[in-house]
């Protein structure tokens, strides 16, 4: 946890260093409700027993926010820091014994498991077709995952925790439709041998005024790792509505 504070306290700094001190400042907040799609986990990678939180076991839909903080320094370059908590619930049984992560269940036996997910994340994107109508640009993005899957019974349990850095492609197009009213493509992705992570919203939004921007749409958030100490996919379903602020 100290470490993501430090994290944290570096990316907001960098909003607001003396070079962003006249430069153009949003805050965006998302909101709604998620569900999984598929939620396979298998720890130690090697040698544990497979469990699917979402199909051995019931996922509850969950809400959730997030909160991203930006700053645009002149027509092509931004900045924005990410905070992205998510918690999902399971509960049910499984039909064989699991071992996971150095505990075992008997089979039956009944089980909760709670999943955790933060991620916390500073994007930089250059805007590389900047029209009225289109607007359209890549960058990078430096990711943190505070994570954690913790499975119990009346008797038993346990929990993986894994915290790390994970860099990433950002992309963000922006499509005017008509008048007020358009269609924005944003999101971070990349695959490398060690696994996969893709963040990708599709949303419709309407321009109250040039200070407020209104939308609705939907998030797919998707990845995962397998290796001897983890195996960990998931896809995750957002539906979500969200509000940005020019400042």
């Amino acid at each position: 946890m100290n470490r993501l504070l430090l994290v944290f306290t570096i990316c907001l700094g960098s909003l607001l260093s003396p070079v962003s001190a006249r430069a153009e400042f949003t805050v965006d907040v998302e909101g709604g409700v998620v569900s999984s799609g598929y939620n396979d986990v298998k720890i130690p990678g090697d040698v544990g027993t497979e469990i699917s939180l979402s199909e051995d076991l019931s996922t509850d839909e969950a809400g959730f926010w997030r909160l991203r903080l930006g700053t645009k320094l002149g027509e092509k370059h931004k900045l924005s820091l990410l905070v992205a908590p998510l918690r999902l619930k399971a509960a049910g049984s499984v039909d064989r014994v699991l071992d996971y992560n150095g505990a075992t269940f008997p089979s039956g036996e009944q089980l909760e498991a709670r999943y955790r997910f933060d991620s916390y994340r500073l994007s930089y994107t250059y805007g590389l077709v900047q029209t009225e109508k289109l607007k359209f640009g890549l960058g990078f993005t430096a990711k943190v995952r505070d994570a954690a899957i913790k499975i119990e019974s009346a008797t038993e349990s346990s929990e993986k925790t894994n915290t790390g850095f994970v860099p990433l492609i950002n992309f963000s197009l922006d499509w005017r439709l008509s008048g007020n009213f358009g269609l924005i493509v944003d999101g971070d992705a990349l695959a490398a041998p060690q696994g996969r992570a893709e963040d990708v919203l599709v949303a419709f939004y309407s321009d109250v005024s040039d200070k407020l921007r209104l939308r609705a749409g939907y998030r797919l958030l998707e990845g995962g790792a397998d290796n001897d100490e983890v195996y960990n996919f998931t896809l995750l379903n957002y539906f979500s509505a969200g509000i940005t602020v020019s400042l």
